[in-house]
C-alpha cells in the first residue's frame, strides 16, 4: 500500500510573523518582491488578433453551487463561410479573472515556423470554423464554467449550417471543462453533435505547482496584504486551483495530506458519476511534455534560491523524490524559523510535461539570479496530459513512464501526441499542430 503524501510545517507562520519587528516584515516583503496574484499568466500582447465576425455573451444552463457562471464566445468563421458551417471550440484554460479572447487568438496563431501560417489560419483555410470560449471567471469551478460550455455548443449548433459535426475542446483547464461538458450532456440525452473532442495539455490526472511555491504566496500575503486587489495567493485557493493541482495546501501553516482536497475528490466523484470522459466523441490529446520519460534537468531537492542576507534567510528547493520529512522550504530572520518539509512526495519538479516559469517569476521578483535550467518546472505531467487509465490521487509512480508504446487500454484517450521537447504550457509547437491538423483532415 502506498504511503500517504504529505507536508509537515515546523513553527507557524502566525508565530514567525509575530515574532518579526516592523523592519523585518519590510525586508522580507521586499525579498519577495512580486505583487499581484501569483502565478497568474500574463496575456499574449504580440502580434496581431483578428476582428471576431460575431461576439457571443453566454450564461452557464445551469447553476453550480448556487453560482451561474459566464463567458463569452469569439466566432471567426472560415474562408468563405457567411455562417457557421463546420464549427470547432477551443475554449480557455486555467488563470485568474476573465478570458482574453484576443489574446487567445494571438497565442493560438503565433507563428510556429517561417512561411507557415498561424494554426487558427490553417484551420480558416481548411474550411473550419474558429469559435474561442472564454470565461469571466477562469478560476472558478471547472462545473461552474462547464455549464457555459455546454450553452456554447447549443448556440453552436443552433447557429450552424447544414449538419456537420462539432470538434470541441480546449486548452489547459479548458480541455477539462469541455470533457465534463460534453459528458453530462450526453448523461442528460442532451445531443452535442460533437465528432471529436480535444484536450491541450490538459491535466487529466492533475497538475504541479511545487508546494513551496504555494506556501511562499500565502506568506507573502499574509506579510504583504494588498488593498487594491486579489492576495498573491489568491489563485492557489480558488475552487479551479483547488480542482486542478494533485497536490495542494490551503495555507502556509497546513500539516497533513496533500492529496484529499474535498473540492478535487467531489469533482473527481462528478465526473465518474457522469462516466468520466464523453463516449461518443474520438477524443484526441496533445501534450507539451515528451512522451521518453525524459524530464527538464532538475535534481530533487536542489535549492533553487538561497538567499542569505544577516539574519535573513530564504530558501526553496526542488521538490524531493519521495523520502520522508524532505526539507523543501526555510524562511528565517533570527529565530524562531518556518521550515516545511515534505514525505511520500515524487519527483514533480523534474517530471516530462508542459513546463510553467514558477519558480523563474519568483527568483526575478527576489532578484536573484537563477540557473535557466531552473526558471521552469513540470506543470502538467506527460502522463496527466494523454489520460493515463490512473487513479487521479494515485499516479504518482507514472510521472517517467515512457509512453511511445503505450498500450491502448493505459489510456481513455482514442489518440495523443507528445511534443518532441518538455515546452512551455500550452505552447503552440510545430510537432503537435501538425498532428492535429492531420487528425482534423478527414473531418
Amino acid at each position: 500500500m502506498a504511503l500517504e503524501p504529505r507536508i509537515d510545517v515546523e513553527t507557524r507562520s502566525e508565530d514567525f510573523e509575530a515574532s518579526l519587528t516592523t523592519e523585518q516584515i519590510t525586508r522580507i516583503a521586499e525579498a519577495f518582491g512580486q505583487q499581484g496574484v501569483w502565478f497568474a499568466t500574463p496575456q499574449e500582447q504580440a502580434g496581431e488578433a483578428r476582428r471576431p465576425d460575431e461576439v457571443w455573451n453566454l450564461v452557464g444552463d445551469q447553476p453550480h453551487h448556487g453560482q451561474t457562471a459566464t463567458g463569452r464566445a469569439a466566432v471567426h468563421l472560415a474562408e468563405g463561410h457567411r455562417a457557421l458551417t463546420r464549427p470547432l471550440i477551443l475554449a480557455d484554460g486555467f488563470n485568474y479573472g476573465p478570458s482574453d479572447l484576443d489574446g487567445l487568438w494571438r497565442h493560438f496563431n503565433k507563428p510556429y515556423q517561417q512561411g507557415v501560417p498561424g494554426f487558427l489560419d490553417q484551420l480558416r483555410t481548411m474550411g473550419i470554423d474558429v469559435v474561442l470560449l472564454g470565461f469571466e471567471q477562469r478560476q472558478a469551478a471547472i462545473q461552474a464554467n462547464a455549464a457555459v460550455a455546454v450553452t456554447c455548443v447549443l448556440r453552436t449548433i443552433e447557429e450552424r449550417q447544414g449538419d456537420d459535426p462539432l470538434v470541441v475542446g480546449g486548452v489547459s483547464m479548458g480541455g477539462l471543462v469541455t470533457r465534463y461538458a460534453l459528458a453530462r450532456m450526453e448523461d442528460e440525452s442532451i445531443d452535442h453533435q460533437t465528432d471529436k473532442y480535444f484536450s491541450y495539455d490538459t491535466p487529466h490526472l492533475g497538475a504541479w505547482i511545487p508546494l513551496v511555491l504555494q506556501q511562499l504566496a500565502y506568506i507573502h500575503e499574509a506579510l504583504s496584504p494588498r488593498s487594491d486587489g486579489p492576495g498573491q495567493a489568491e489563485l492557489i485557493r480558488s475552487p479551479a486551483a483547488q480542482q486542478l493541482l494533485w497536490g495542494w495546501v490551503g495555507s502556509a501553516d497546513y500539516s497533513g495530506p496533500v492529496t484529499t482536497n474535498p473540492l478535487r475528490a467531489e469533482f473527481v466523484e462528478d465526473l465518474r458519476r457522469l462516466g468520466w470522459f464523453p463516449r461518443r466523441p474520438y477524443k484526441l490529446g496533445l501534450a507539451n511534455g515528451t512522451g521518453n520519460g525524459t524530464g527538464p534537468d532538475l535534481p530533487p531537492g536542489t535549492p533553487v534560491f538561497d538567499l542569505r542576507h544577516d539574519a535573513l534567510q530564504l530558501t526553496a528547493r526542488i521538490q524531493p523524490d519521495l523520502g520522508e520529512l524532505e526539507n523543501i522550504g526555510v524562511l528565517r530572520v533570527g529565530a524562531p524559523a518556518w521550515t516545511s518539509a515534505t514525505s511520500y512526495v515524487a519527483a514533480f519538479d523534474g517530471a516530462p510535461g508542459g513546463t510553467l516559469d514558477s519558480w523563474g517569476r519568483l527568483a526575478d521578483a527576489v532578484g536573484l539570479p537563477i540557473e535557466e535550467r531552473f526558471r521552469s518546472s513540470c506543470f502538467v505531467p506527460s502522463a496527466s496530459a494523454v489520460a493515463m487509465n490512473r487513479n487521479p490521487f494515485q499516479w504518482q509512480s507514472e510521472l517517467y513512464v515512457d509512453l511511445s508504446d503505450l498500450p491502448k487500454d493505459e489510456t481513455y484517450l482514442d489518440a495523443f501526441c507528445c511534443d518532441a521537447a518538455n515546452s512551455e504550457h500550452g505552447t503552440v509547437s510545430r510537432p503537435l499542430i501538425e498532428w492535429f491538423l492531420e487528425q482534423l483532415a478527414g473531418w
